[in-house]
């Protein structure tokens, strides 16, 4: 790893860290308190390493053996990566062995970063990248297992502490509002989602939400690119 450029991602990823620390130490005391210890909190932060599914996750450990059940609650509640992905391709092109663990380290706050920050002049873009992958998954592992620790010290009422995942999306959502110019693509997101929330509910809106929100952005896309 070089070390210019794990100094000049750093600075960039401290926001990730603020916010995982908070997020990860919410996860690790759920996790404890559902009567899994450290070893689980680091297992699941270094293999899954998907916010929203960790959470889920620890009802699943808690819940009935139910593996496909399982697989299609995770294909679902990650599906999102789909489009992170592909809006990279480009981007991880010609990187070598570094790809795979960009592609693994992919999450929402490190998408953010990846689209926002450029590599200062005379950093290699790819070891700039695979260094705000491993910091920001090197904050996650460190909140889980604080959480962890914590949760075993100290006894306290923890409803509402799962609500930090929906903060979180809602602060990366402004966030990229206020970046991008277009916001097409936002309002066909919260059009599609409200649309089959009212139409399928709670427990089903998920799955038909991403595929008009598919449909949508590929009808308009032409549109949007003339304009820009």
């Amino acid at each position: 790893m070089q070390a210019n450029a794990l100094r000049a991602a750093f600075p960039r990823t401290l926001p990730v860290m603020t916010g995982y620390l908070f997020l990860c130490t919410a996860f690790g005391v759920l996790l404890q308190q559902a009567g899994y210890g450290v070893f689980w909190a680091l297992l699941m932060s270094v293999f899954i390493y998907a916010g929203s599914m960790q959470f889920v996750t620890v009802g699943l450990l808690a819940g009935p053996f139910a593996p496909l059940s399982a697989m299609l609650v995770a294909f679902t509640v990650n599906a999102r990566h789909l489009f992170y992905g592909i809006s990279m391709l480009g981007r991880f092109q010609g990187m070598g062995w570094k790809k795979w663990l960009l592609v693994f380290g992919l999450t929402d706050e490190t998408f953010s970063i990846h689209c926002a920050a450029k590599e200062p002049a005379g950093v290699d873009r790819g070891w700039f990248m695979l260094c705000v992958s491993l910091l920001d998954h090197s904050y996650w592992m460190l909140g889980s297992l604080i959480g962890c620790l914590a949760g075993g010290l100290f006894a306290f009422d923890t409803t509402g502490i799962d609500f930090v995942m929906t903060a979180l999306f809602v602060v990366i959502f402004l966030d990229q509002w206020k970046q991008q110019k277009n916001h097409g693509p936002a309002l066909v997101g919260l059009g599609a989602s409200a649309l089959c929330l009212l139409a399928f509910g709670p427990d089903g809106f998920l799955l038909p939400a991403m595929a008009l929100i598919v449909a949508g952005i590929t009808l308009c896309r032409g549109r949007w690119e003339e304009s820009a």
